[in-house]
């Protein structure tokens, strides 16, 4: 049924390429394009694009159905997003024995794959009490065969200072500047960027290993063999050993008592140490260690996902993120009101940040 795609991958990681964000999509025409490409090159018949799931990025996914199986139709506009490292990715990935979708057919010219389909059910409508300890020790045994046995540094691009900083600058600029409408004095501009290098710091003295770098309930999928299937791999990097922990224990989309949350840290604090992701020193104060580069790390993809939800709703017109930013700057204040270090940034945030948000709320209600 399906012949060599155009524009076929040649099996080389290439880096992600700047993405210009001001030529406008066009929807239809992209769509059409996708229907065309499935149905008169693949031969799969007179197939229908249903949405699949919704992505925070300007990537579209469609399930298409055959009288023979169900595929996922993804379209990636190549002037804004660069499918080869997801294709480049997922063969590692399945390379490994994790349960990622198998790449069928791309077309990287274009931005069109099509992938297989690893199901509809998200961790996030399967998650409570009675199913957590199990379906996060399959994501943590998941995330150790990443972190221990993954693309090392030469074969992806490094969570360098200057990346880490230019995520959480997205906080200032998008969230206080654009969505609350906030001028910083030039001494609040400086302790925000004193506290994002000081972040960097923590971030860039713990171990370096894989990081899928999207790794929460939204990406991760419920399969009834090699649980679970992970999605959206496709921006991994070189970085910080509890960058991909934290976005699964403190994700913005679900939350969990802090002491079940630190209780699970630490227990892949231990499966790390054994499998040689983690050096063990022998000291006590190892596990502390662990929990602060835990909490730090925290505290910058936190600043990060502010800014980028509040981004989501202003250039992308998508809304929906808007309601998950509370429970995010409500891990950002825990943290921060719990280290000396951080109390600059804890005050700064309940002084103008939470007044802001609350005045925001009254006046989007009256």
């Amino acid at each position: 049924m399906f012949g060599p795609g155009r524009g076929a991958y040649n099996g080389e990681f290439v880096a992600v390429a700047p993405r210009p964000q001001t030529q406008v999509i066009r929807v239809p025409e992209r769509r059409d394009l996708l229907k065309s490409w499935l149905q008169d090159e693949l031969r799969l018949g007179d197939v229908a694009l249903v949405p699949a799931s919704g992505d925070a990025s300007f990537r579209r996914y469609f399930r298409v159905r055959t009288a023979e199986r169900s595929y996922i139709a993804v379209d990636a506009p190549p002037e804004h997003e660069d499918s080869r490292p997801f294709v480049d990715i997922a063969r590692r990935f399945a390379n490994l024995g994790l349960n990622v979708p198998e790449v069928l057919e791309a077309d990287l010219q274009r931005g069109l794959l099509l992938v297989s389909d690893l199901g509809t059910r998200d961790y996030l409508s399967a998650l409570d009490e009675t199913t957590a300890d199990r379906l996060y020790g399959d994501a943590l045994g998941a995330l150790l065969v990443i972190q221990a046995c993954g693309p090392c540094a030469d074969e992806l691009p490094p969570y360098d200072r200057e990346l880490l900083l230019r995520e959480m600058q997205l906080f200032p600029d998008w969230f206080l500047s654009r969505h609350l409408d906030l001028a910083l004095s030039s001494e609040e501009a400086q302790l925000l960027a004193d506290v994002f290098q000081q972040l960097a710091d923590a971030a860039l003295e713990q171990p370096q290993v894989c990081v899928h770098r999207d790794f929460h309930s939204r990406n991760l999928l419920v399969t009834e063999r090699h649980n679970p299937g992970i999605l959206d791999f496709q921006d991994a990097v070189i970085g910080p050993v509890t960058y991909d922990l934290v976005s699964l224990l403190r994700d913005a989309y679900i939350q969990w008592p802090r002491q079940q949350v630190e209780s699970w840290a630490l227990g892949y604090h231990d499966l790390a140490l054994h499998s040689g992701v983690l050096r063990d020193t022998d000291s006590p104060e190892d596990e502390a260690r662990f929990l602060r580069w835990f909490d730090w790390m925290g505290v910058q993809r936190q600043l990060k996902v502010a800014g980028i939800f509040a981004r989501l709703y202003h250039r992308d017109a998508k809304a929906g993120y808007l309601a998950d930013i509370p429970r995010t700057l409500g891990y950002l204040r825990d943290v921060t009101g719990r280290y000396d270090e951080l109390k600059g940034l804890h005050d700064f945030v309940e002084r103008r940040v939470v007044p802001a948000m609350e005045a925001k709320k009254a006046g989007s209600i009256g």
